[in-house]
């Protein structure tokens, strides 16, 4: 770290192979940078230069230490080249990440729709639950992501946009599949299956389950709504999940009437954490489909 500052000076001494010439590109003065090469090479304690009044020449461990510090400084070029590419208002990049359940339409129909005037903004799209969305997020790696529930933690911001009912999910051969209507207590002594814990969806599922009056018995756990929805099919178990993107055949999908389900969907980012350009745009348009988010 204490020889970064003066890689630029170095480069700048033997492109010129002269101290004055090479202040004045710099705009610092040539006993100020002739002081800094010789603490480099006190640090490196390697000689760099062949001094010849204020005409310098690289010596063979210079010729190799410039090659690696060219390399170093175009990759550090590169690097503000990329952010402020991903800053720039009319094309720059939002890192985005969405529940699997709203990656069919929900999601790209706000793309769609936010691109209609910003249309060169550029999306990196992340699909994953809500647990391990918030930690990419906190890890630097999403500006925002749209998860449920609404997350509740000192370090996010977070807005609910709307909410989306669930469903009692049967074989098409169930008992209750003639019905249209069903309070969950009907499916208690039912097995369920379920997304894993730690999924959004299976804490609302055990919550609910336990406002109506038991626990739900699991058969089978899986990463994905469609999976479940498969396993329901093939008659292994019912699921309360969302509302697919399509029919799905061999499923009977009820309203339940008692508890109220739904889940909420809302939008979380870091407190504090400064919008580039593009992140503030696709922020604004969220919030501005509050109450509209789903299909």
């Amino acid at each position: 770290m204490a020889l970064t500052p003066r890689l630029a000076q170095f480069a700048a001494v033997a492109r010129h192979e002269h101290m004055t010439r090479a202040a004045q590109e710099l705009g610092v003065p040539q006993s100020t940078l002739s002081r800094a090469m010789v603490r480099l090479e006190e640090d490196l304690g390697v000689a760099l230069f062949a001094r010849r009044g204020r005409t310098v020449a690289l010596t063979p461990a210079g010729r190799t230490f410039l090659r690696s510090v060219e390399r170093a400084l175009a990759e550090v070029d590169r690097a503000a080249e990329s952010v402020r590419a991903d800053a720039d208002p009319a094309a720059g990049r939002v890192s985005f990440g969405f529940l699997h359940t709203l990656g069919t339409e929900t999601v790209p129909g706000l793309i769609r729709g936010f691109r209609a005037d910003h249309p060169r903004v550029r999306f990196q799209l992340v699909q994953n639950y809500g647990e391990a969305m918030i930690e990419r997020m906190r890890a630097g790696g999403l500006d925002l992501c749209l998860t449920s529930p609404v997350p509740d933690a000192p370090d996010l911001v977070a807005r609910r946009l709307d909410e989306q009912r669930l469903r009692l999910v049967v074989p098409d051969d169930h008992r209750l599949a003639g019905r249209r209507r069903v309070r969950l207590a009907e499916a208690a002594s039912e097995l369920f299956v379920t997304l894993e814990p730690g999924y959004g969806l299976r804490r609302i599922t055990d919550a609910l389950c336990a406002e109506a009056g038991f626990t739900p018995r699991i058969a089978f756990e899986g990463e994905e709504a469609e999976t479940l929805r498969g396993l329901v099919a093939a008659g292994l178990g019912v699921a309360l999940l969302p509302p697919p993107a399509v029919p799905r055949p061999g499923v009977a999908e009820l309203t339940v009437t008692a508890p109220r389900a739904v889940r909420e969907i809302g939008v979380a980012w870091l407190d504090g954490h400064p919008d580039t350009p593009p992140v503030a745009a696709f922020k604004k348009f969220l919030l501005s489909r509050r109450g509209q988010l789903l299909p």
